[in-house]
């Protein structure tokens, strides 16, 4: 749990109206209860898959379970570096990156299921420690990001959501593939 309970769910104007449908599948809660409530239970989806699972598509034109899972990652990785920027009271505006880009050139096909579970959990801890220590005058700083408004609250929220969103497309379209 966090040392500041954040200040309940971002408000309309903290983020992108692209990323309300991330934040709306997020419970409600203190945001850093429900991130380190979610590094176990993802850790422990993706640890039950097997050595095969992780290379499949569901399509052609679709993501493997590794490159979805990096994807996680990257996002993660990417809203947590705005949350601590814009959180220091920096309005540098903050560009917006390339998904897609990331997913086709991030490496995967040499990399075990485990060692994406434990770069997910060193990240997902990382950025546990930077929201815990958030005040909420932290968490409610506004800054830009993609041409947005963005605060860190929103941000984690975001990263929660972002996550769900994905473990839901596993649940519906690749599960049925596992061996």
């Amino acid at each position: 749990m966090s040392k500041y309970l954040s200040s309940g769910r971002p408000e309309s104007g903290t983020s992108s109206e692209y990323f309300r449908k991330y934040i709306d599948l997020v419970p409600d809660g203190d945001i850093t209860a429900i991130l380190i409530r979610q590094e176990d239970s993802v850790a422990d989806y993706f640890s039950g898959l097997s050595e095969s699972d992780w290379d499949i598509r569901y399509a052609a034109d679709k993501w493997t379970v590794k490159q979805t899972l990096l994807h996680i990652i990257d996002v993660e990785r990417v809203m947590a570096y705005r949350a601590l920027t814009i959180s220091r009271g920096d309005q540098t505006p903050l560009p917006g990156f390339d998904q897609d880009a990331y997913a086709e050139t991030g490496p995967v096909d040499h990399r075990s299921g485990a060692s994406l579970i434990e770069e997910y959990r060193t990240v997902r801890r990382a950025s546990i420690s930077l929201f815990k220590n958030m005040t909420p005058a932290d968490f409610n700083r506004l800054g830009t990001a993609s041409q947005n408004p963005a605060s860190p609250l929103a941000l984690a929220y975001i990263i929660g959501g972002h996550e769900l969103h994905h473990i839901q497309i596993l649940e519906k379209q690749y599960a049925p593939l596992f061996s």
